[in-house]
């Protein structure tokens, strides 16, 4: 009997916690499909460490999808707009008969998958749709049946759904009987770059381990101990999530257990919240496409008036604007392809307020140079930071980059590690070393006066304000 059914995989790369793949293995035989869209990856601001982590799950998962008979087409295209006469072609030539997938949020991503499901209907191949790949699938909704627009009251909301909806995680599918386990060859483009596989490997037992480890050792003193960049007391799961290399049942699976062994309420898991902020980014995402049109939440801030001084942005992207901590956090990202959470805050608020850069030109350069770049996440931090996007700081809420160098960098040991420069400067000056410090070790000066530059911001916030009044 020939297999049927088709489950095709986006940024949900793995075998198992896959709803899709479970419920079509209860149809029958499955095969899985990738489809390789680099052109409008490239046009979304991917970064080359993305997509060489994507590559190298592909492979991984090939492998493991050969391990149990299933067969994993991998489809070279370019753009979204090829999905759906390849998927056709596809299922014509295996006599696939429904293809499954887990829905995703964004215009682009929403108007492939519904291209996609037309054309293979109107040829007669039924498309089964999945809810996003979230923790809590179902939209989350006010009394009014409305989106929420403010993160608190929508995690009340959210936490009580998925109290009431805990499920396991999905098993491996079985193994299977029949079928051609790998029908192409499939070759790592020669042209994709290298990341640090040292830190995110692209294999499937490895994360595994990763989550647990970090849920057994770390997760119950997550919000102690999350806001120190020096200090290696993150997950570091975000490529992983952001690929949907593991699944969000699975996370919570370590979350309970972990906390079950303490005797903690798991409920009250921080990093639980963090991945709550992720499932809200991603619904606002679906509710109001006008986030994936480079548009702000708020429909007042498209007037505000940002610099256009190419010079601050390129000392920002390069590491040099002369505040070692912004500095130090650039310099991560452009050497790791990843940065600190609190790092990303005070960085993209130096370059939205203090510098008065237009977000979206930080939000693309983050997502060219994060291996964890999310676009929904992405997006929603870098419009909290510039106070246009929904429930963000408000507009006079300007981190002051010292102080917060001063706050969770005391010793300046993350700042020596990224700005050799200063590794022999005394932690009292480290933060903000003086003039002659820095001609002694050829480091930058400031490239703004902090407390004009925060007047000046505020000022123009203010006068944004008024005129709508």
């Amino acid at each position: 009997m020939a297999i049927t059914q088709l489950v095709w995989l986006r940024n949900d790369l793995r075998l198992d916690d896959h709803p899709a793949i479970a419920q079509a293995q209860q149809q029958g035989e499955v095969a899985v499909v990738v489809c390789l869209t680099p052109e409008q990856w490239d046009e979304h601001h991917e970064s080359p460490a993305k997509g060489s982590l994507r590559l190298k799950l592909i492979q991984t998962l090939r492998q493991q999808a050969h391990e149990l008979n299933i067969p994993c087409h991998v489809l070279p295209l370019r753009r979204f707009s090829d999905c759906p006469n390849a998927l056709l072609t596809l299922c014509q030539e295996q006599n696939y008969q429904q293809v499954w997938w887990q829905n995703e949020l964004p215009v682009h991503e929403a108007q492939r998958d519904d291209n996609t499901e037309n054309h293979l209907r109107e040829h007669n191949i039924e498309c089964q749709r999945f809810a996003p790949d979230l923790i809590v699938s179902q939209p989350v909704l006010n009394q009014q049946g409305q989106p929420f627009k403010v993160f608190t009251p929508f995690y009340k909301r959210w936490l009580a759904t998925l109290s009431a909806n805990v499920q396991s995680p999905y098993d491996l599918p079985n193994k299977q009987t029949q079928g051609e386990a790998l029908p192409n060859e499939f070759v790592i483009p020669s042209e994709q770059s290298s990341y640090r596989e040292d830190l995110w490997p692209a294999d499937y037992q490895a994360i595994r381990e990763k989550l647990w480890h970090f849920c057994h050792t770390k997760e119950a003193l997550y919000d102690e101990l999350r806001d120190f960049p020096a200090k290696p007391n993150t997950s570091l799961l975000s490529p992983y999530l952001a690929l949907g290399a593991i699944g969000p049942r699975a996370c919570l699976e370590a979350i309970i257990y972990s906390a079950s062994q303490d005797n903690r309420d798991w409920h009250a898991s921080v990093w639980l919240k963090e991945l709550a902020w992720r499932d809200f980014y991603k619904q606002l995402m679906g509710f109001f496409p006008d986030l994936s049109k480079s548009l702000p939440f708020k429909p007042e801030t498209v007037n505000v008036i940002w610099n256009n001084n190419e010079a601050g942005f390129k000392a920002w992207c390069e590491g040099n604007t002369g505040f070692p901590i912004v500095d130090a956090a650039m310099r991560q990202l452009n050497q790791t392809g990843w940065m600190h959470n609190r790092l990303r805050m005070i960085a993209a608020s130096f370059l939205t307020k203090l510098l008065l850069i237009d977000w979206r030109k930080g939000e693309a350069y983050f997502m060219s140079k994060l291996i964890d770049g999310e676009f929904a996440a992405n997006n929603g931090g870098w419009q909290w930071s510039a106070s246009t996007g929904c429930d963000a700081a408000p507009y006079f809420r300007v981190f002051n980059p010292t102080r917060q160098s001063e706050r969770f960098d005391p010793d300046g040991t993350f700042i020596k590690k990224f700005i050799p420069e200063l590794k022999s400067i005394p932690a009292k000056n480290i933060h903000n070393p003086s003039s002659a410090i820095r001609d002694q070790c050829n480091y930058s000066e400031p490239v703004i006066d902090y407390k004009l530059a925060r007047q000046h911001a505020i000022a123009a916030f203010e006068n944004l304000k008024k005129e709508n009044e």
